[in-house]
């Protein structure tokens, strides 16, 4: 995931990185001035003009560096949500459904902001291990004695910090984990809040032992990795100060020209302090990063990586036969606690006709339509389209010829439907037929408002399908919430019509007394489907 992000943002990388680098080569070579103008008596013009080129091009750098970085973080957190989205776009609707809505949401959010700091981070990374690195041979050159005791000190120290590393990364992945199940709870907050504001128990229950206990474990998990952390950091200050002593005290007894030597030793050990403990701070949040990373990658996996979707512009919505052949479909039913296996499935639809689909809660409408509409894959048989089977590269295109309501329907903001003039007007008179005329309306291809009744926006989820205009449409349980006015009009007024324009319709409903209007009534009975005569 850090692969693909740096690929996408590479000339930008490395343009902030090199001001990062230049930046800490220029600290390191101020400190060498500084020196040399404490330990001589006269200051060349060459030193003095040095110093102050060096201090301007320090600034300059950093706050390039500083920007160019800021600039790369926003770049990165967008890619990365352009990423996610389209791996979600191309993903089948089944691999949604295993995945879950908390996961991708957390994903695109939680998970996104930890990666970008790790471009937030990079400048501090950069800036201060170039610092580090030439404050070390600056060392060198001044005594390789204490250069070898110093790196002795750096080998102690990352050996401490690559032991307490391992075991904080364990934390933060348990962390990573939780937090998907906490934007599950997180939603539930909203979603079910009728529930649970009419049950103090249930709203107890979820506020302590799953809400909760969700947030209470990803603190934990958390707090327990920055701990780690912050002991490896506190271990690296200790060998730092202590390495002070040793010179101080210790190994510069015998040094030649002591008192240059340690006039340099001391510059740079007080310039090298802020380096090095920005430096340990910084690794902690970049291994955040990486499991964020990481945790994206394990939740898009499953995704493809070119998108399925049609690319026809003007794709064929037009057919003359539509053909279920032995179509079977396993899937986990949760009133049995078992597999559900659903078919094999023989049907087929012809334009111009109404079907009627009933069976009991669980019997399979909704999976048999989401076979019928391409959104699900058969395990086995074959759907063909005027004869010809539909294979995965021709499913998306397939998919265009429908329209559907389902019962957990969404509204977009937009009506999302493009190159047709009239939208408002026709969206308008299907509004006014559907007495929504005087609550919302279209304008500029969206509807006014959205707050309304779920029996009436599901009235513009029928408005949505039918300005679609596509030759099959499905309804499942659309007339479940609306009141007998609106169901006399939907059966016996829109049906009839979209019948006389040669549209295909499969309706899912118990409303028995209007069967009698269709072309056909199918039952579902333990995965077997029947034609009702």
């Amino acid at each position: 995931m850090l692969a693909y992000l740096i690929r996408q943002s590479r000339p930008l990388l490395m343009a902030a990185s090199a001001a990062s680098v230049i930046s800490g080569i220029c600290g390191v070579l101020m400190i060498s001035r500084i020196n040399v103008a404490i330990t001589t008596e006269h200051h060349s013009k060459a030193l003095i003009w040095s110093f102050f080129g060096l201090i301007v091009l320090l600034m300059l750098c950093r706050i390039l560096s500083s920007a160019l970085f800021e600039r790369l973080a926003q770049h990165a957190m967008a890619e990365l949500r352009r990423y996610i989205s389209g791996r979600v776009l191309a993903a089948e609707l089944r691999q949604l459904e295993e995945i879950g809505s908390a996961k991708i949401h957390s994903a695109l959010s939680e998970h996104c902001s930890s990666v970008v700091q790790f471009f937030v981070t990079l400048p501090s990374l950069l800036n201060n291990s170039v610092a580090v690195v030439g404050c070390m041979a600056y060392m060198a050159l001044l005594s390789w004695q204490i250069f070898l005791a110093a790196l002795v000190m750096v080998g102690l120290g990352s050996l401490g910090h690559y032991l307490a590393q391992l075991k904080a990364i364990e934390f933060l992945k348990k962390a990573s984990h939780e937090q998907d199940r906490l934007f599950g709870h997180f939603r539930a907050l909203t979603d079910g809040a009728k529930e649970l504001r009419l049950n103090a128990r249930k709203r107890r229950m979820f506020g302590n032992e799953l809400l909760g206990q969700s947030i209470e474990e990803v603190r934990k998990n958390r707090t327990a990795g920055a701990s780690i952390f912050m002991v490896s950091s506190r271990w690296g200050n200790f060998l730092i100060y202590a390495f002070i002593g040793l010179v101080l005290f210790v190994l510069s007894k015998n040094i030649p020209n002591r008192a240059e030597v340690m006039t340099g030793f001391a510059l740079v050990f007080f310039y090298m302090m802020g380096p090095l403990e920005g430096l340990l701070s910084a690794i902690p949040r970049a291994k955040v990063s990486g499991v964020a990373a990481n945790r994206i990658e394990a939740i898009v996996s499953d995704m493809p990586e070119t998108e399925s979707m049609s690319t026809l512009a003007h794709p064929d919505r037009s057919f003359t036969s539509l053909q279920l052949k032995s179509v079977t479909h396993r899937y986990y039913h949760e009133r049995s606690d078992e597999l559900f296996e659903l078919g094999p499935i023989n049907l087929e639809f012809q334009p111009g006709t109404v079907t009627f689909l009933v069976g009991g809660n669980g019997s399979g409408k909704t999976t048999l339509a989401k076979l019928v509409t391409g959104l699900y894959t058969p395990e086995s048989g074959n759907v063909f389209l005027n004869g010809v089977p539909i294979a995965d590269s021709s499913r998306d295109d397939y998919r265009q010829l429908f329209s559907a309501v389902f019962s957990d329907f969404h509204l977009f903001e937009q009506l999302l439907e493009v190159h047709r003039s009239n939208l408002d007007e026709a969206g308008n008179r299907l509004l006014h037929r559907l007495h929504l005329h005087h609550r919302v309306k279209v304008n500029d291809g969206a509807f006014t408002t959205q707050s309304l009744s779920q029996g009436q926006r599901k009235r513009l989820a029928l408005v949505t399908a039918h300005l679609e205009d596509r030759p099959f449409l499905v309804f499942d349980e659309w007339a479940a919430d609306q009141d007998p006015t609106f169901k006399e009009v939907f059966y016996r007024e829109l049906l009839p019509e979209l019948k006389s324009e040669g549209k295909t319709v499969l309706v899912i409903s118990h409303d028995d007394r209007y069967f009698h209007l269709g072309d056909r009534l199918l039952t579902l009975e333990n995965g077997n489907l029947t034609t009702v005569p």
